[in-house]
């Protein structure tokens, strides 16, 4: 296991945007999608429709669910991250994400879209109803590749 699986996940600058430009296209929905990637790096953001169209919830679209975990074993890669975005509320699970959760390995990525303010990313694992905050780390493409 790596620093980066242990403690969060690692993205470049290029995926932090995509997921934030994804978020803002949403609005005033939530966004949501899947990243994969190896040992808490992210190599591939899958946006996903969120069937809820809410504000305050997401359920990513089945099929398209299935359609990304399938390309992301294909790649060799595995589920390192969870994304989805919060419309004006912090970059934390809220009650509800917690009780989604499904993936205790992943990182759950939360974009928080308070308005007047910039996007912030944040980080959290959760494991049986509890929320540990990992590091998120946003890279330039040249770091990464060394």
């Amino acid at each position: 296991m790596t620093e980066y699986s242990r403690r969060g996940l690692a993205l470049t600058v290029q995926q932090a945007a995509q997921i934030v430009e994804h978020a803002r296209a949403a609005r005033p929905a939530e966004a949501c999608g899947l990243l994969g990637g190896r040992d808490g790096r992210v190599e591939t953001v899958y946006p996903l429709p969120n069937t809820e169209q809410s504000p305050v919830r997401y359920l990513a679209e089945p099929q398209a669910q299935v359609d990304a975990m399938l390309k992301i074993e294909e790649r060799g890669n595995e589920l390192v991250g969870i994304y989805h975005s919060h419309v004006n509320a912090p970059a934390h699970p809220s009650p509800r994400d917690v009780s989604m959760a499904a993936y205790p390995d992943a990182v759950h990525l939360i974009v928080s879209l308070t308005d007047g303010r910039p996007p912030v990313l944040g980080g959290s694992r959760i494991r049986e109803g509890e929320i540990e905050e990992v590091d998120v780390v946003v890279e330039r493409p040249e770091r990464i590749a060394s």
